[in-house]
């Protein structure tokens, strides 16, 4: 027995079908992207399926948390979101058509409590398919247990809901995790046992973590909504996970997703497991960060300022600061720490700066010469800024940074800032005199 398409003109529909019993993760991620960027490359339909069978396990608000974290991914499916606990009916009416047709049979529960329905498999005949990643793969029948259909309280099994469900949707390839071969040849069992041809069928490689073990929690934060809370971008995580068993075949790793979608191919697919490296991640998140119109940046950025509790910032400097901090910014969370000093009332100077930048009798006075010269300069702009503070290095005849590292430590708490003319400029005339006042006050209180 070997299978094939359902039909070599049919048009290319696949789906991702989660369990909601969970939280949405990468592994799961990973497989809906691999689906998406195929359904998308061929012009076929991506479809939505929810495996609620099992009624104990299954949570709403899985079901809500695993739709939400595919809109902000940005994968968009075109059919659903189908919910198999709709469709107690159909497995029990097809269920029923194999027992009638005496290829199953009734097996009351241990605990007499109700009948299951198994499928009586074939003994004499092996099952082969065309794995489109791995090629030929071959089971023996007598590897194969009898397939439960229904179980004693009436729902059905993974197996059996997976085939109906699959084949009422019209599904033309199945594209899911390797951990699913085994599968494959009861599932193709059951088409046989229905007349129904079956899809063709892709098994992705696992994804390991660092350790080579399964991807797990052990190894840090796995679900999407940790990753979105972290600050990483939805075009870069859909760019890594991308990478995560596939490659475009010319060595590139930046990859924008129009260009995921055009070059995605499952003949490009390794068999080989993918190791998670968020190190990777980072680099990636901060290249499509950069790569990100700061509009663009600027409105996914005020939600983490908002968390924080920084609810007045100003679009324009909002998007003003962006564009200062892009290259410096790995993460969208990063601006929380880079951009503190543009956004917060309060001032924190960092342990480190204050020991290598204040530790001199004469920072003080620096402070005191610094906040006379900027209170008069109009405008309080960069250009003015740099000439009024260059004219003091000069005047003092001392170095640049005596003056400038005492004065981005006051101004901005950190030993590390983008140009302080512009850094000035942008906290306002303000707030510096204010900050230069509280360090003045922390070193004679020292």
């Amino acid at each position: 027995m070997s299978s094939r398409s359902s039909s070599p003109s049919a048009p290319v529909r696949v789906r991702f079908a989660p369990s909601p019993t969970g939280h949405f993760h990468l592994g799961g991620a990973r497989t809906a992207l691999f689906n998406w960027l195929y359904a998308r490359n061929t012009g076929g339909d991506f479809i939505l399926r929810i495996e609620d069978s099992d009624l104990k396990r299954s949570r709403p608000e899985m079901t809500e948390d695993i739709t939400e974290e595919m809109k902000w991914l940005g994968l968009d499916w075109d059919r659903g979101p189908f919910f198999q606990s709709n469709r107690a009916d159909t497995y029990r009416d097809l269920s029923r058509r194999l027992l009638d047709e005496g290829r199953a049979y009734e097996e009351t529960s241990p605990q007499g409590d109700g009948k299951a329905l198994i499928y009586r498999v074939e003994r004499d005949k092996e099952v082969s398919f065309e794995d489109m990643i791995r090629g030929t793969i071959t089971f023996s029948p007598q590897e194969i247990k009898d397939i439960v259909l229904l179980k004693s309280d009436g729902s059905p099994t993974y197996n059996f809901a997976c085939v109906a469900d699959d084949h009422d949707m019209k599904i033309t390839h199945v594209i899911r995790g390797e951990d699913h071969i085994p599968n494959t040849p009861k599932q193709l069992m059951l088409y046989r046992a229905f007349g129904w041809p079956p899809p063709s069928f892709a098994h992705l490689p696992l994804i390991l973590g660092a350790d080579k073990a399964p991807l797990s929690k052990r190894h840090g934060a796995t679900s999407l909504k940790a990753f979105r809370m972290g600050g990483f971008l939805p075009a870069a995580l859909r760019n890594y996970l991308a990478l995560l068993g596939w490659s475009p075949g010319d060595g590139r790793e930046f990859i924008p997703t129009e260009d995921l979608i055009r070059d995605f191919s499952l003949s490009r697919v390794i068999k080989r497991a993918a190791v998670f490296d968020y190190q990777k991640l980072i680099w990636l998140n901060g290249k499509h960060i950069q790569a990100t119109p700061p509009a663009e940046l600027a409105e996914m950025i005020r939600q983490f300022l908002e968390r924080k509790g920084w609810h007045n910032a100003p679009r324009a400097r909002v998007e003003t600061v962006v564009t200062l901090l892009g290259h410096r910014l790995k993460t969208l969370k990063d601006i929380l720490e880079q951009g503190e000093c543009f956004f917060s009332d309060e001032i924190h100077f960092e342990p480190r700066a204050v020991k290598n930048h204040w530790e001199k009798k004469e920072v003080p006075g620096i402070l005191r010469q610094l906040k006379s010269v900027l209170s008069s300069a109009d405008p309080f702009r960069e250009e003015e800024l740099e000439k009024r503070i260059r004219g003091l290095i000069a005047r003092d005849n001392v170095g640049t940074g005596e003056i400038i590292h005492p004065l981005r430590v006051a101004v901005t708490g950190r030993e590390e800032s983008p140009g302080i003319f512009k850094t000035l400029e942008i906290i306002g005339r303000r707030m510096v005199l204010k900050r230069l006042d509280q360090a003045i006050e922390y070193l004679e209180a020292r």
